[in-house]
């Protein structure tokens, strides 16, 4: 299998994991209970499948309606290699192209641990408390509220927290994984400890641990920008395919990337 389909499909069955399905045509919209706007999306229904482009225009129309009885902000995360044209054709129905990002991938050999500066720690998130440190994190970090909750099987996702001079300082997750894949997402480091290299440090140990517990074999990611993608590829990534991010207008299309 392609491996951008391989992403894409992975991305798809581990989302459905937690969140309820919206099925329509070559769109799935994937709709959590939380109302953060980030915690639903629509992704691509077939992966690896060609798409009937006279389906776009019910099928979008069906997935608005459904998010908005939910007060839900519809924005699409694909991978281009999976599905080519399908962004385009979201496009020409109203729904706004933010980003073409560099979809990078890892396996566990080619996987580069920074050694660990003086004063600085790592710990797996373990608790519903440690998860509320985490989410503080991402808070400062981010500037909005952060939702994610603690969940007890790695193989559903986790996070890990670094600590300096015992001062939680960044985090970063791996999402739930699917056919041995995992996302590694929500990378944050607070505003007073940023240029010390912990988004690295939370980024690689995200990745061993989504190898080592969730039982992944395949990692990936996509950087925010040039510095994070110049990062993540001094620990091992590799680009291989294109996530494009899509949102409707009026939405949050700043906080896409």
């Amino acid at each position: 299998m392609e491996i951008g389909t391989r992403i894409a499909a992975a991305q798809l069955t581990g989302s459905a994991r937690s969140k309820r399905q919206v099925i329509a045509g070559p769109l799935a919209g994937l709709l959590h209970d939380e109302d953060a706007w980030y915690l639903s999306g629509v992704l691509a229904a077939e992966p690896g499948q060609p798409f009937d482009p006279s389906e776009i225009e019910w099928a979008l129309d069906t997935i608005r309606q459904a998010f908005a009885a939910e007060g839900r902000w519809v924005h699409a995360e694909l991978v281009d290699e999976a599905n080519p044209g399908l962004a385009e054709a979201l496009a020409a129905n109203g729904m706004t192209i933010v980003s073409h990002l560099p979809l990078l991938v890892l396996e566990p050999a080619d996987l580069v641990v920074p050694e660990l500066p003086d004063g600085v720690t790592v710990k797996v998130v373990e608790s519903a408390e440690d998860q509320a440190v985490a989410n503080a994190v991402s808070t400062d970090a981010y500037e909005m509220d952060a939702a994610f909750v603690y969940k007890p099987d790695p193989a559903d996702g986790g996070a890990v927290l670094v600590h300096v001079d015992g001062v939680p300082a960044a985090t970063a997750a791996w999402t739930a994984v699917a056919d041995e894949v995992s996302e590694i997402a929500g990378v944050a480091t607070i505003h007073s400890h940023r240029r010390r290299g912990l988004g690295a440090i939370a980024t690689a140990y995200a990745t061993q641990k989504a190898f080592e517990l969730g039982g992944a074999t395949l990692a990936w990611l996509t950087p925010g920008d040039d510095g994070a993608d110049r990062i993540y590829r001094r620990l091992g990534y590799t680009p291989q395919a294109t996530a494009v991010h899509l949102g409707d207008p009026e939405g949050h299309l700043s906080d896409l990337r």
